[in-house]
């Protein structure tokens, strides 16, 4: 079983920088490369520079998340990665493990997470090797897309099923020192709680009995035959006034949030959810938890049981969302657009320093919207305070997905471009924007970073040279 030890989380810990590293001055971004399989490390400093702006001059040096294929292709998929709590070390979730982009033109991939060494991501002289990479762990299911830390523990959602879009309902357990696979939580397909979106679904047991015959899924979103695996994306850590920890999934096949209780799965139970899921207006993606932990940040993404892309940034009341009272979606505000009709396709979500404002990148209109917590709350309709635009070079589409904002509270950057692989193009289309909350402007783009980059994080304490 998983030493209860694991029950003092480190919810803030990666907020909190050890006393030999205070005085470092060196801000690096990290972003993943995703369909281009590897890790940017750029110098935000050298990024605001007005001569380094709309190159790609300020990157620092790009690692390696696998092993090259025998014949020196590039292997993985990296879509999202945390850091550790003194920012040494940095978690990729490659979404589909090994593979190679340009061929595995597919979804349900098994996934795997690549551990990696900070101080070496941010030497030049590391650029394009695998002189960062500790260690690769396997997630146990496919898909994967969320990650969380504890401090002994990974947590890792996988939001697909074999060679499918469809059939998760698992998050795994894995220890941080061994990368091995402790326990999954299996969240389940039918009961109280939970919203059935079709009839028809496959008879599968939750906890699981083998052998259980295999489900029919759908390969691709949209399909009307979603609805029955919850597909869990996006993860975050809540804090509840019980002093407990509570872990929130988004779930892309349901179109709603689960509440688990993060004890619970310590101790080795599979089935963990402890209150009825929270319905949202389409299929969520990634998730983030304000610094004290009592709300959650959620977007509306996409369905993937109809063509339809949501428009809402929808906040969670952790306390109201475990005891599974009415009004545990606080406050539901439309971001990117005015027409309610309007596709917007919210992507990413992060919260300023202070947990007063949240951060929303809107794929379909290219820019991102600023929420003001308070109004939120309050059902004031102006809670949207902002929308920034965001523009490329080359006057394509922004596509922005990923953010993170500075520890300063001042700097949002955000990653963006298109999937622009194929399997005889690898141009590297994308692109970091870095925006001014301030004034409310973006202030500088850095270019050629990865194909299709996702996630994002700032290292704010490590010197790399």
């Amino acid at each position: 079983m998983i030493p209860l030890r694991w029950t003092r989380l480190a919810l803030f810990g990666a907020m909190m920088l050890s006393a030999d590293l205070a005085e470092a001055k060196q801000r690096t971004i990290l972003a993943t490369g995703r369909r281009d399989p590897r890790i940017y490390a750029i110098d935000l400093d050298q990024a605001l520079k007005p001569e380094n702006d709309n190159t790609p001059r300020a990157i620092v040096s790009r690692s390696l998340v696998n092993p090259r294929r025998l014949d020196g292709t590039l292997l993985g998929d990296p879509a999202n990665l945390v850091l550790s709590e003194d920012q040494r070390t940095a978690f990729v979730m490659n979404h589909h493990g090994a593979v190679v982009n340009a061929e595995f033109l597919q979804h349900g991939g098994r996934g795997n997470i690549s551990v990696m060494d900070v101080t070496k991501m941010l030497k030049r002289e590391n650029d394009n090797s695998v002189a960062a990479l500790l260690a690769v762990h396997d997630i146990g299911w496919f898909g994967g897309v969320g990650l969380a830390l504890l401090p002994d523990a990974i947590i890792a959602s996988a939001g697909e099923g074999w060679l499918a879009e469809s059939g998760s309902n698992r998050i795994s357990i894995i220890d941080r020192r061994t990368g091995g696979l402790r326990g999954q939580i299996q969240m389940p397909l039918m009961g109280p709680g939970i919203r059935q979106l079709r009839v028809g679904c496959p008879s599968w047991p939750v906890p699981f009995i083998s052998p259980t015959p295999p489900p029919s899924i759908p390969i691709l979103a949209p399909d009307p035959a979603y609805g029955c695996f919850p597909d869990p994306e996006g993860i975050a850590l809540g804090r509840g006034s019980d002093g407990k920890t509570y872990l929130f999934s988004g779930n892309g096949g349901t179109d709603d949030v689960a509440v688990m209780d993060v004890e619970r799965a310590l101790a080795g139970a599979p089935v963990v959810e402890s209150a009825p899921r929270i319905p949202m207006q389409a299929g969520p993606f990634a998730i983030s938890a304000s610094p004290d932990g009592r709300y959650i940040a959620v977007t509306g993404r996409e369905s993937h049981m109809t063509d339809f892309e949501g428009n809402t940034l929808s906040i969670i009341d952790v306390d109201l969302a475990r005891r599974g009272l009415p009004g545990a979606e606080a406050a539901r505000v439309r971001t990117g657009t005015d027409n309610p009709n309007e596709s917007v396709r919210p992507f990413w979500t992060a919260w300023t320093p202070d947990g007063q404002r949240i951060i929303v990148t809107n794929y379909r209109v290219n820019g991102i919207s600023v929420v003001d917590l308070r109004r939120a709350l309050a059902k004031d309709g102006t809670a949207e305070v902002a929308r920034i635009p965001l523009s490329r070079p080359d006057g394509q589409p922004a596509r922005p997905k990923g953010v993170a904002v500075m520890p300063d509270g001042r700097h949002v950057v955000v990653s963006g471009g298109p999937n622009s692989i194929t399997s005889s193009a690898t141009n590297l289309t994308g692109m970091l924007h870095i925006v001014d909350l301030d004034t409310r402007t973006q202030v500088a783009t850095v270019t050629g970073v990865g194909i299709d980059p996702y996630g994002l994080v700032i290292v704010d304490a490590i010197d790399g040279d």
